[in-house]
């Protein structure tokens, strides 16, 4: 799926991209880096398809995303660590 084709869904869904990513707990950056790519995964696709046909049919996704009680992935790593580890 575009990018822009993607953005239409969520115009369907009426939730727009900030509100999307944080629904989901992916961040908005990320998605946003999609842009670029000009695509976006099928899973991400799926997501606001399924969010697009539920609004269209007056169900409550976000309630019932929010009540996954998702978890925001960190990432894992030293990265720049203002103190350096002893090997």
């Amino acid at each position: 799926m575009t990018f822009i084709e993607f953005k239409k869904l969520l115009l369907d869904a009426e939730i727009s991209l900030p509100k999307f990513s944080k629904l989901i707990k992916v961040s908005e950056k990320n998605i946003q880096a999609y842009k670029k790519k000009g695509e976006v995964p099928n899973t991400i696709a799926v997501i606001a398809k399924c969010f697009a046909v539920m609004h269209n049919k007056n169900i409550d996704y976000k309630h019932k995303v929010e009540s996954l009680e998702l978890q925001a992935k960190t990432k894992k790593g030293a990265g720049f660590a203002k103190t350096k580890m002893s090997p």
